[in-house]
């Protein structure tokens, strides 16, 4: 079982950056990632990053790609998106996730999930 704790949230202007963070304990070696939801919307996958032997690389929605970078700390396995260049679009709730499958998170249904931060773009 992995434990996740978001935090990083806030209001920004269009076009600032944010930076979340997600506090990870238990056994993380597995897809790591982080999904949003909008009220009224469906769930979206932003980014994911396997944490497990062979790590490959990133994966970026469309919608966050050149924008948004995901990383992990190897000493303490606290994960990162470094958000840049925010839209109002980027209006969500975000959430930390882990699961064996990315498309899992990509869904916005992991087994494992964090119970967000808030992120405001005006």
């Amino acid at each position: 079982h992995v434990q996740l704790v978001e935090s990083g949230g806030g209001s920004v202007e269009a076009g600032g950056s944010l930076k979340l963070s997600c506090a990870v304990s238990g056994d993380s070696k597995m897809w790591m990632g982080w999904f949003r939801q909008a009220p009224g919307k469906d769930a979206e996958g932003i980014a994911g990053l396997f944490t497990g032997i062979d790590v490959g690389s990133p994966y970026y929605a469309d919608s966050v790609k050149g924008r948004f970078i995901i990383s992990q700390d190897k000493e303490d396995s606290t994960l990162y998106p470094q958000m840049n260049s925010l839209k109002p679009e980027d209006t969500a709730m975000y959430y930390c996730a882990a699961d064996a499958m990315l498309g899992s998170i990509l869904r916005g249904f992991p087994s494992n999930r964090g119970r967000g931060t808030q992120v405001t773009v005006s």
